[in-house]
């Protein structure tokens, strides 16, 4: 059963962008920050914010954060505030605990404490960042394993039209087109598990798995050779 109710733990940068995000989403979340103005710029958008102390477990009981489904340790200015609030939300019993880490050593730490994720925010934008640069035509790209890879890349003018039985992206290069997206947006704009019959169009959007390898060599064969 997927989490229903959150406590985000620190409304910095990166703590308030993902509460308001999964306010979006249509869950319930409790933020808690020690800072007050960033407690009350939260107030009015979260389900509730509060000023407190996520390392004293007497109010943590208080705000009966033991009974939310995930807990969210974003604390980005304190190793020791983070691992005593990651630590507590474990003991209190959170089902989920997920935490950013601010270097290796402090998520080697968290991961030793039991806690079910741990998020590196600004190594893995370096990582896409990295692999944007390196490739013009990517958008995104999200690691799945060590191996394997989802990436979106536009479609350049030498596929403008072609269908994807022409290019064979399986076969030729063991990777496969899962989504289109087309250039313009709307309600039909996006095609999930398009068939061989679907035609390609410069400056649509296609989303493809597969491993490492096979994506940097459809890249290289078939995108990059404008």
């Amino acid at each position: 059963m997927k989490p229903q109710q959150f406590v985000v733990i620190g409304l910095g940068r990166f703590g308030s962008s993902l509460a308001l995000e999964l306010i979006e989403l249509g869950y319930e979340v409790l933020g808690i920050d020690h800072q007050e103005e960033r407690v009350e710029e939260m107030e009015g958008q979260l389900t509730h914010a509060v000023m407190a102390d996520a390392t004293d477990e007497g109010i943590m009981r208080s705000l009966g954060v033991r009974n939310f489904d995930c807990g969210i340790v974003a604390i980005g200015d304190n190793m020791e505030r983070s691992i005593l609030a990651a630590i507590l939300l474990k003991e209190l019993g959170v089902k989920q605990v997920v935490a950013k880490a601010i270097s290796i050593l402090h998520g080697r730490a968290l991961s030793r404490l039991g806690v079910d994720r741990v998020i590196f925010p600004e190594k893995d934008m370096g990582i896409r960042v990295a692999h944007q640069l390196v490739t013009p035509n990517l958008l995104d790209y999200i690691e799945i394993s060590k191996d394997y890879k989802i990436v979106e890349l536009i479609v350049p003018e030498c596929m403008d039209g072609k269908s994807l039985s022409e290019l064979n992206t399986r076969a030729k290069y063991g990777c496969s087109i899962i989504a289109l997206n087309r250039e313009g947006g709307g309600d039909n704009s996006i095609i999930v598990a398009p068939t061989a019959h679907d035609h390609l169009n410069k400056g649509d959007i296609m989303v493809l798995i597969g491993s490492n390898e096979s994506i940097e060599r459809f890249e290289d064969e078939a995108v990059n050779v404008e």
